[in-house]
């Protein structure tokens, strides 16, 4: 019975000695030339959206109660990646003048949100290469040693959360896809649509004003042709420059033309955005949305894109400047 009772104290004691863990997070730091007065962690995949207050001198302190995770950081101006799960007492140090150079974090769980701003340096350094040159085989290869660097990076690291680990894997292989898709499209247009080639064309397209039109009308004049479709942001944002650049070089010999991508079940939304936003020059609708075959020829797989033809027909850019790109007045006031 004695040596029960003494057992009995001792386990109270040992209790007693351990410090209940948290079901939170605490989350603190000090921004040096804060975008804002409040920081967002947010996280589509968990649900989740808090808004922490930043003070007038740039620091701030809040609780976080969270399903553990990757989790993103706004500041107002730039965004950021870090790795939040109860329990952990982060400090975050940010200098917004060289935001994923400066991000910093200390504390419990630091390591993970440490290792993903390391990861964006590295991964930002090692995408940061020219195409020109290279072919369909050797952007392969690169994409391979990209690959085989961030890995090599990944497995270097010790004492990370698998859930960390397994994230920042699945990230490149999606990245890696992502970039050997875009890239491969530059380097098949530069390969397969060569300046001075025969543009593909398009035939009949539903023209807003009636009936249709085909490229083969326009020619005669350049032709600046813009891919877009209503649902698609950056697209409308391109609009009151696209509306600048017609209303500078309305004079001169060039056609703007739209073609709109919309679905056919968003034609009725095309029509009515055309006329309430008072799109200027031709406004055409495909004939068969992505699939359509003068989209293909293009290897159109994103919008918006933007495409010049010269008067005969023939391609002057597949991948044209944009209408907020102040290298598209320098390319038309070169050509006109």
């Amino acid at each position: 019975m004695k040596n029960l009772f003494y057992a009995i104290i001792a386990l109270l004691l040992i209790g007693c000695g351990q410090e209940e863990k948290k079901d939170y997070v605490t989350f603190s730091g000090k921004i040096t030339n804060k975008n804002s007065d409040s920081l967002v962690i947010s996280s589509r995949e968990h649900k989740y959206s808090k808004t922490i207050q930043v003070n007038e001198d740039g620091s701030f302190n809040d609780t976080l109660k969270i399903a553990g995770g990757v989790y993103q950081i706004y500041d107002g101006g730039e965004a950021s990646r870090l790795f939040l799960k109860n329990g952990y007492e982060l400090s975050m140090t940010l200098d917004t003048k060289e935001f994923d150079e400066s991000i910093s974090f200390t504390g419990i769980g630091s390591e993970n949100s440490n290792f993903l701003a390391e990861k964006v340096l590295l991964e930002e350094k090692m995408f940061d290469f020219e195409i020109d040159e290279m072919d369909q085989a050797q952007l392969k290869t690169k994409m391979a040693e990209i690959n085989s660097e961030v890995n090599k990076f990944i497995d270097s690291k010790q004492g990370l959360d698998t859930a960390v680990v397994s994230t920042a894997r699945q990230d490149i292989k999606s990245t890696i896809k992502s970039y050997s898709g875009y890239l491969g499209d530059l380097i098949a247009l530069r390969t397969n649509l060569p300046k001075g080639a025969p543009s593909p064309v398009f035939s009949n397209y539903e023209n807003h004003a009636g009936g249709t039109t085909s490229l083969d009308e326009l020619k005669g004049k350049f032709v600046y042709i813009d891919v877009w479709a209503t649902w698609c942001a950056p697209c409308k944002y391109e609009i009151p420059f696209l509306k600048e650049v017609e209303a500078d070089f309305h004079d001169q010999n060039i056609q703007f033309v739209s073609v709109s991508i919309d679905r056919p079940k968003d034609h009725e939304k095309w029509v009515n955005m055309v006329t309430e936003k008072e799109l200027g020059g031709v406004q055409l609708m495909a004939d068969n949305d992505w699939q359509s075959k003068w989209v293909k020829d293009y290897y159109i797989n994103g919008i918006p894109r933007f495409i010049l033809v010269d008067p005969d027909g023939n391609i002057v850019s597949p991948d044209a400047p944009r209408p907020s790109s102040p290298q598209l007045r320098t390319m038309l006031q070169e050509l006109l």
